[in-house]
């Protein structure tokens, strides 16, 4: 009671205190230089991304993949691939938007009335609206959708919107390729220049002096040579932000005990499922694995189960059999000889609520069953009649085509009802079946390829590694992330264990895959934070089953790398650049003497004919488009100056220039020139340069 009234008569104190060090706390906040922490995912060209809206329309795709992919979740993999995916749909939508706007491009009422219930719809109505029993788009059935839209429920309201949104986007896409594409026009002039380039003939001779039969001794590399290389290509070493990472995975797998204690409760598993009198519910309920009891063919079980289960009884039941890390224990359910593969024929009758039955079809489950039972007396008095009731009575889409004829297909291939209806009928009989989709009349056209089959119940339990397993793995990478206090300690302590040492030589803000790792996407987040310098050692990281401990090699800043970093990637290229040089003062002592210099030199004449301005490739050589152009810049009877090429310096002679004329029309060349520009269109090409053009801050990494 004292301490508390010591409390009461110093509160006013203790407040200004608090109340200070709250102040205090947010203001050394503030002060930092980077106190603000982006709330938005991203900015493009100074449209806010915000991580409200973001992850809005990532739900949105995450629901349409699960149902799309009839999945009720998403793998780690499979998610964050949709998170790409909505980055870029969220980016393109503001880049193109833009576009459509400056351009005045819109879609109409009308248009979008034309596209999703006119004569010539959009080509995902047409998909999507196909009656059942045609096989062919179906106006009215849009129109009988539209009409129940009210009625629908709001997942399925939700589903149309997207793809009238779609159709929309779409529609303007076209709009837009269509006048970037019709804005391409081709002088003729320029038409003419092209059937020159293809059709302007030269017959050379060359030497050439290969760099590869130079010795480096005879050149001198200066720091000279390398910059100027460097400043000449230096924006094709243009690179992104990246990071190299060293890192140590420590899988968890079962120890012996774990094994031990895993085998003693698959002994007991046995012995209940050898007393269980519902075998395969029983394997439902205890298997880590849903439980397989289709027939199979001897070979399809592991070798082991395989034997044991061909050569017992119905009713025997294995011994564990241990393999990666599972225990699987078989229950022989049947034996039999059967088909391999089966050849039918069959009229479906369908009823309302039936499984992908035409919502038209208002017949009940009984007149189903009538009706079947009657087309069914009628083909065992008469078979003949298959093909015409097929036509006038199947609710099977593909009845037009093939007259009910499913051709051949294997065992198990066809819903179980259906599939053990043709095994147990004998060939040219008929039967009948009922399965979700109805039911069937079916007739049986052959059988072949008979073998032994079993069905089993199989029961998989997985060996998981104990908690103390998982401790003893956590210490091992523990204990090198603390010894590790920089790169060579890491390296050191790495071989000092014979730990496996595995590299990751660039890993970007967006990637997802680091080889041999599940999930790594929180090391990639660590590696790209400011204070994670080269040389950082990370912490554990828990990855799903593995423990990391990793390392940042080096680091990579967006834009052009400076010319040590690239010197040892351009070093061929500047040592071939500086013996072309030495070469080329060899062969400018000759002066123009062609036959002279290839002796003096010893090197081969060689001759080419024929060659246009588009050929690329020298004999012997490879691509050499300086010596191509500088030939059809020559005249007949010239030599020319010494030409530093690829792989080699030459010297060109021209004998012949043959010129391509003149023809009635260059309609061809226009084509020529105009195609592959209209597919770049459609490949998308306009809008990568309008992306490459915008300016785009990506803060993804700072929330996922």
């Amino acid at each position: 009671m004292a301490a508390i009234g010591s409390i009461r008569k110093h509160s006013t104190l203790l407040v200004i205190v608090i109340g200070g060090a709250l102040v205090a706390f947010i203001l050394g906040d503030f002060m930092k230089k980077n106190h603000r922490r982006d709330v938005n995912v991203g900015k493009v060209n100074g449209v806010e991304i915000s991580i409200i809206d973001f992850n809005k329309k990532l739900d949105e795709n995450l629901q349409n993949t699960k149902q799309q992919t009839k999945k009720n979740s998403l793998s780690t993999n499979e998610t964050f691939r949709v998170r790409q995916q909505t980055w870029d749909q969220m980016v393109r939508k503001i880049l193109m938007d833009k576009q459509f706007e400056d351009l005045g491009i819109t879609v109409t009422a009308d248009e979008m009335f034309d596209l999703i219930q006119g004569p010539n719809p959009h080509p995902l109505i047409r998909q999507y609206f196909v009656n059942p029993k045609t096989g062919v788009y179906d106006r009215n059935m849009v129109i009988q959708y539209l009409q129940n839209y009210d009625r629908l429920p709001d997942a399925a309201k939700q589903q149309w919107k997207m793809l009238e949104n779609y159709i929309k986007n779409d529609r303007m896409r076209t709009k837009y390729n269509a006048l970037i594409a019709n804005g391409y026009y081709v002088p003729k002039d320029l038409a003419q220049l092209k059937y020159q380039e293809y059709n302007t003939k030269a017959n050379i001779e060359y030497v050439a002096a290969r760099y590869a039969d130079v010795p480096d001794s005879l050149i001198n590399v200066t720091d000279e040579d390398y910059q100027n290389y460097y400043e000449q290509h230096k924006a094709a070493f243009k690179q992104k932000n990246a990071r190299s990472l060293e890192y140590v995975s420590f899988n968890v797998l079962p120890s012996q005990k774990d094994i031990a204690k895993a085998r003693k409760e698959a002994i007991y598993t046995q012995k209940d499922f050898e007393e269980t009198p519902d075998p395969i519910q029983f394997a439902h309920a205890n298997s880590d694995k849903p439980s397989d009891t289709s027939w199979m063919k001897q070979g399809q079980l592991p070798h082991v189960l395989d034997s044991v289960m061909f050569h017992s009884k119905p009713g025997t039941v294995s011994a564990p059999y241990f393999e990666n890390n599972t225990f699987e224990i078989a229950r022989l359910l049947q034996k039999a000889r059967r088909p391999d593969s089966m050849n039918a024929s069959h009229i479906l009758i369908a009823y309302k609520g039936a499984m992908r039955v035409n919502p038209e079809n208002t017949r009940t489950k009984e007149q189903a069953k009538k009706l079947a039972d009657s087309l069914y007396k009628v083909l065992k008095r008469n078979p003949a009649k298959f093909n015409t009731l097929a036509l006038k009575y199947s609710d099977d889409g593909s009845v037009k085509k093939n007259k009910g004829a499913l051709g051949w297909f294997a065992d198990g291939q066809m819903v179980p009802a259906f599939n053990e209806a043709v095994v147990k009928t004998k060939k040219g009989h008929f039967t009948e079946a009922e399965s979700p989709f109805g039911f069937h009349i079916i007739k049986v056209i052959g059988k072949k390829d008979f073998s032994n089959k079993i069905k089993v119940a199989l029961i998989t339990q997985e060996v998981v590694p104990s908690n103390e397993t998982f401790q003893k793995v956590f210490a091992k990478a523990s204990r090198l992330a603390s010894e590790s206090h920089n790169l060579e300690a890491f390296e050191t302590a790495v071989k000092k264990n014979h730990y496996q040492l595995r590299e990751m030589p660039k890993v970007y803000k967006d990637s997802y895959l680091i080889p041999g790792l599940q999930n790594p996407r929180e090391i990639i987040r660590w590696a790209f934070k400011s204070e994670t310098d080269e040389g950082v050692v990370s912490n554990v990281f828990d990855l799903e089953g593995q423990y990391v401990v990793a390392v940042v090699t080096k680091k990579f800043e967006e834009g052009i790398p400076s010319m040590e970093e690239v010197k040892n990637k351009i070093k061929p290229f500047v040592i071939n650049q500086v013996k072309g040089k030495f070469i080329a003062e060899k062969m400018k002592s000759f002066k123009g003497n062609f036959n002279k210099m290839a002796n003096a030199l010893k090197l081969k004449t060689q001759s080419m004919n024929n060659i246009t301005f588009n050929t690329r490739n020298l004999i012997g050589f490879g691509m050499e488009d300086k010596v191509i152009g500088t030939v059809f810049g020559m005249k007949p009877g010239t030599v020319s100056q010494p030409i530093i090429g690829n792989a080699a310096a030459f010297v060109v002679k021209v004998d012949k220039i043959t010129p391509a004329g003149k023809i009635p029309n260059y309609n061809q060349f226009v084509r020529m020139l105009t195609t592959p520009f209209r597919q770049r269109v459609q490949q998308d090409y306009p809008y990568v340069a309008i992306k490459d053009a915008a300016e785009i801050k990506d803060n993804r990494i700072s929330f996922f």
